[in-house]
């Protein structure tokens, strides 16, 4: 014979198969968002302390040897610019001037993290001190001009330490304000709003008139470019530019630039090391000829996207149409498991009403 369930047994039953709904609905919410998620694999810096990887063909450093204007120069330099023992100075502070200092080797790793260590500092105070610093990596070098002593329109990368707000509506972020730009030649940089009409993104530093060096970490890899700071004198990289679709060709030069207006500062540089990252790259990127690649980002935002946390962080990836396809999609199963989780809650209430009459 059947043995009839009691109240409390089926209580148990009802909790099994609700609790076997959940998880399955769960697992199957899981196993959607892996399959559809990109995975953000975060690589470790290699480069920090190896020498093995440093190219010192792009590297400049103490004693600074290799720099000056000979043919065997790896390194010249232009303008305002002096060579000391202890630092290169592209500026004094001093109004009007400009200075640079440039590898005289073209750099043919596709891929690469440029470390600099170097110091803003001068007499000047809250608010009336500039103009700011700028590292390259461009086409061409040694073109003097208006964007941080480089030239316009130039071809290639730009990353901005931009030391004096020129936009007075623009108060949403806080300067120093570090930034980067990528130029295939028809840009121009727009001082008069520092530079966010074409900036990838950005973050405030506190890195001038420090006691200590601070220091700047350019990486470019697998087309994805990732600027780290360290301005508390830490060993502690902070992250404030990462974004994907980076493209960067082969055989460009790399450089550092400044420039002083009605207001000045010291730009110094201490060192510029390169490192090599070792990293693979499939058979279709390997056939390509990456000399002749454009300078381009495939995912380029809206400057009203660059916002500015009070941590000083930034988020520089808005919601873009897949991100928001998952959010719809997630926000969706979820109403669909509630809805089966209820459904099946509904029906064995009532069949347990049923057999109490």
């Amino acid at each position: 014979s059947v043995l009839q369930q009691t109240p409390c047994e089926q209580s148990a039953k009802f909790s099994l198969q609700a609790g076997k709904i959940v998880t399955l609905a769960g697992f199957f919410s899981v196993f959607l968002l892996v399959g559809l998620c990109p995975v953000a694999v975060v690589h470790a810096d290699i480069t920090d302390g190896n020498s093995e990887h440093l190219k010192r063909e792009h590297s400049l450093m103490k004693p600074y040897q290799g720099v000056g204007t000979g043919s065997s120069a790896q390194w010249d330099f232009w303008g305002s610019t002096l060579v000391t023992s202890q630092y290169v100075r592209l500026t004094p502070d001093e109004r009007s001037k400009q200075g640079s200092i440039w590898n005289t080797v073209p750099c043919f790793l596709k891929d690469w993290e440029m470390h600099v260590q170097f110091k803003v500092h001068g007499s000047g105070k809250k608010n009336l001190h500039g103009d700011g610093i700028a590292i390259w990596y461009t086409k061409e070098r040694l073109q003097p001009g208006p964007v941080f002593g480089n030239q316009d329109h130039f071809v290639g990368l730009g990353i901005f330490v931009d030391t004096f707000r020129n936009d007075l509506h623009g108060m949403d972020r806080s300067f120093p304000y570090i930034s980067a730009m990528v130029n295939n030649g028809s840009l121009a940089y727009d001082h008069g709003k520092d530079g966010r009409s074409s900036e990838l993104g950005g973050c405030s530093a506190e890195i001038r008139n420090r006691d200590h060096d601070t220091y700047l970490a350019v990486r470019y890899s697998k087309g994805r470019l990732t600027v780290m700071i360290d301005v508390e004198d830490k060993n502690e990289w902070k992250e404030c530019i990462d974004i994907s679709g980076v493209r960067l060709p082969i055989g460009y030069y790399f450089g550092a630039s400044a420039a002083t207006g009605d207001l000045a500062d010291n730009h110094d540089i201490i060192s510029m090391k390169l490192y090599q990252l070792m990293v693979e790259h499939t058979p279709e990127e390997d056939s390509l000829d990456w000399t002749k690649i454009e300078p381009s980002v495939s995912l380029l935002k809206s400057p009203k996207d660059n916002i500015d946390d009070p941590t000083g962080n930034f988020r520089s990836t808005p919601l873009t149409g897949w991100k928001v396809f998952l959010l719809l999609l997630c926000a969706l199963l979820g109403i669909v498991v509630c809805a089966v989780v209820g459904a099946v809650v509904f029906q064995k209430r009532q069949e347990r009403n049923k057999r109490f009459y």
